[in-house]
């Protein structure tokens, strides 16, 4: 049985490993939407990321999938 003190190394690793990455994992959240527009042609594109080089930021931040607001919610109290 020389494998299993490799083999009990080997899953206290992962365990701290997963120990150490979990709250990270748990602060994650989807990237906010913007406009971008081209410095080419002034065109506007919807996008999390730049377009690419020739392209500038043009709005705030959008929290809704693509550049959409987000949806309001009434909450109506019962009486």
């Amino acid at each position: 049985m020389p494998f299993a003190p490799r083999l009990s190394c080997v899953l206290c690793a992962l365990f701290a490993l997963h120990v150490l990455l979990a709250p990270l994992l748990l602060q994650a959240a989807p990237a906010p939407w913007y406009y971008w527009r081209s410095l080419v042609d002034g065109q506007r594109v919807c996008a999390q990321t730049s377009p690419g080089p020739g392209w500038e930021q043009d709005s705030a931040p959008h929290e809704g999938p693509g550049c959409q607001p987000r949806r309001k919610v009434l909450v109506v109290p019962m009486r």
